[in-house]
């Protein structure tokens, strides 16, 4: 069984949820193809690393495409695209496999807080950009700052039928009053 990043749900809407996230540890490739870094990350996980330790593959794979932009923000808040596999809970900084590959980056991400809307099927770029659109669209009608630029998280084996599929776009949401004053 995979592995899943666990988070605690602070407030449930009709099709959004806000998610309190634990530090967590990516595995990261700056690539424009994702089955290219699906293959660097996956290498890398199954013990070609400077250890030689396999780590358990775990749920979801976080990418983000290049160029995304928040409207609300103007600039470009991330110009590379990303692909990353999150390690299991049980590594640190300190304890994680030091990749082998140099197009590979550990990436510890802090606790944080984040917009998240899901959806099945297959994760096509334009399915993908509605999505974020319908996301963002919802956090500023909400009132909420955002904190970087909307990702992907893929739950399900390339391999499983799209209809089976769970993903789901967020975004880093700051603000004083979470998760209290939350508007419906």
């Amino acid at each position: 069984m995979t592995e899943s990043i666990e988070y605690e749900v602070l407030k449930s809407f009709d099709k959004v949820e806000i998610r309190r996230y634990p530090s967590i540890i990516l595995a990261t490739v700056r690539t424009q193809f994702d089955d290219a870094a699906f293959s660097i990350l996956f290498d890398y996980i199954s013990g070609n690393n400077r250890s030689g330790e396999k780590v358990p593959m775990t749920a979801p794979v976080v990418s983000r495409r290049s160029g995304a932009k928040i409207d609300m923000t103007a600039p470009v808040i991330s110009d590379e695209a990303t692909f990353s596999f999150v390690l299991p809970q049980r590594f640190s900084m300190e304890t994680a496999p030091r990749p082998s590959d140099p197009r590979i980056e550990l990436v510890p991400v802090p606790p944080r807080d984040v917009a998240v809307l899901r959806f099945s099927g297959r994760a096509y770029l334009r399915e993908v950009m509605e999505r974020e659109g319908e996301l963002l669209a919802w956090v500023s009608r909400h009132n909420f700052r955002t904190k970087g630029a909307p990702f992907l998280m893929r739950y399900n084996s390339p391999f499983a039928p799209g209809f089976m599929r769970r993903n789901e776009v967020g975004v880093e949401i700051i603000g004083d009053d979470l998760p209290g004053g939350m508007k419906e």
